[in-house]
């Protein structure tokens, strides 16, 4: 398990790149870099406009979309990074490098069904959408 996303290096970059863009366009205000992560931002900066969301587009055209909560961690006073970091070129515990590995933060109050017959795994949207978490009652 990994607390945050990891792209292969290749799918990586350009999400970044993509993501920089379209935060800039948001008049986010881009502060220090904190490891692990590349690209933080004053949250002060961000309730103007938004965090852009991630749409992840999955097998059978199915699309997950990921929300600010689940994309942005705080990391200090005033200070939150996209939850999304670079996980390198080469394979680590495995024998094959995943092109993106799917963090901890990103599933937080996401209900996950795993039908092990058909071998397929579903999801809701963010809880949070709803007013509700897995966390609080």
């Amino acid at each position: 398990m990994r607390p945050f996303t990891e792209l292969h290096t290749s799918v990586y970059k350009p999400f970044l790149r993509q993501l920089l863009k379209q935060a800039a366009n948001r008049k986010m205000k881009r502060v220090a870099s904190m490891a692990p992560f590349e690209a933080c931002y004053d949250s002060s900066t961000i309730h103007r406009s938004g965090v852009p969301s991630i749409h992840l587009e999955l097998q059978e055209g199915v699309t997950w979309t990921i929300h600010e909560t689940n994309l942005m961690v705080k990391t200090k006073h005033n200070v939150v990074c996209l939850g999304f970091v670079d996980g390198g070129t080469r394979p680590t515990k495995s024998l094959a490098k995943a092109s993106i590995v799917i963090g901890g933060h990103q599933l937080e109050d996401n209900l996950l069904v795993f039908d092990f017959d058909s071998s397929k795994l579903s999801f809701s949207p963010s809880l949070l959408l709803q007013n509700t978490s897995c966390s609080h009652f």
